[in-house]
């Protein structure tokens, strides 16, 4: 297992009311030894004209799942803040709306000041909407 505290999904689904989380409708879903995940819907709050999930949504879902998995890996979140210093997103394919997509974060490396981590996000099919590595620095407070 790599938390060195234990996910909660209702602590932080909790965690996410009055921020981007909330208003894009992102809902951590589940969690495992390696893994954390989270769904987001494909609805007006997350598609560009042509009804087509936009990509900077798929970002903020990646940017989400990947600083939350840090926040778990640390040693202290009270003396350390781990922040995003890089994304870069591929998008394979469109996800319409009225889906939801799932995202997962598995990491690289989980270093004591360097965090790298990969997104996978899926549609309900199982295919691959979009992949993401995310870099994190964990800074002291």
């Amino acid at each position: 297992m790599i938390w060195k505290h234990q996910p909660a999904i209702e602590g932080m689904n909790a965690m996410s009311a009055g921020t981007l989380n909330e208003a894009l409708g992102i809902e951590f879903t589940e969690f495992g030894p390696d893994y954390l995940k989270a769904r987001m819907p494909v609805d007006s709050r997350t598609v560009q004209p042509f009804r087509i999930l936009h990509g900077g949504a798929s970002g903020a879902l990646a940017e989400t799942l990947g600083s939350v998995a840090s926040v778990l890996c640390v040693e202290d979140p009270t003396k350390e803040s781990c922040v995003g210093i890089e994304l870069s997103c591929s998008h394979l394919r469109s996800a319409r709306e009225g889906t939801y997509v799932t995202g997962t974060v598995r990491p690289f490396r989980i270093g004591k000041k360097i965090q790298v981590w990969n997104i996978e996000i899926q549609d309900e099919k199982g295919h691959l909407v979009c992949v993401s590595r995310l870099t994190i620095a964990v800074v002291q407070r």
